[in-house]
């Protein structure tokens, strides 16, 4: 018998814990997070529930991140460059970093609406969030919690602002 077995760990996508996400409003999603749970460094994956009228983040875009979306189950749109495409079942939509590249997925539907979630996990990362003018900093180490810092654009500050001479 072979005392060096594979430590390989398999979970299902409809077992998996899922945790509710957003301001329980219009931003409403209930999230299984397989990074957190598979302690992924790269990458990560989740499985995102919407239910009709929901969307689970506000609209932005990554300055790092790569993400890609599979479509399990409903319908929906997403908003991408200030655009609504549907999607359904199936679809696989890439969304790269960088300006013009800003999304949001939203369930248009009148049933749930469910997605895989893929990212790259490059860190430190930016997001720029253009219905609300703010920007969003995230450093991620999988030996403690995702460190943020969100600010409006108005917040600005010089430089050298309050340093010392």
């Amino acid at each position: 018998m072979n005392k060096n077995k594979s430590k390989l760990r398999i979970e299902n996508i409809n077992t998996i814990e899922k945790n509710p996400v957003g301001n329980h409003k219009n931003f409403s999603a209930n999230v299984g997070r397989f990074g957190q749970l598979f302690n992924m460094k790269d990458m990560s994956c989740s499985v995102v529930e919407l239910k009709p009228g929901n969307k689970a983040w506000p609209y932005h875009l990554h300055y790092g991140l790569e993400e890609l979306f599979i479509i399990l189950q409903g319908e929906g749109s997403i908003r991408y460059d200030d655009e609504m495409h549907p999607i359904k079942s199936g679809d696989v939509i890439f969304t790269p970093p960088g300006e013009g590249t800003a999304h949001q997925i939203i369930n248009t539907s009148k049933s749930d609406l469910q997605y895989l979630a893929l990212s790259t996990m490059k860190s430190p990362e930016v997001c720029y969030y253009p219905d609300s003018g703010k920007y969003g900093s995230y450093v991620f180490n999988s030996d403690s919690p995702v460190k943020t810092f969100i600010a409006h654009e108005s917040n600005a500050a010089e430089y050298f602002e309050g340093e010392e001479e």
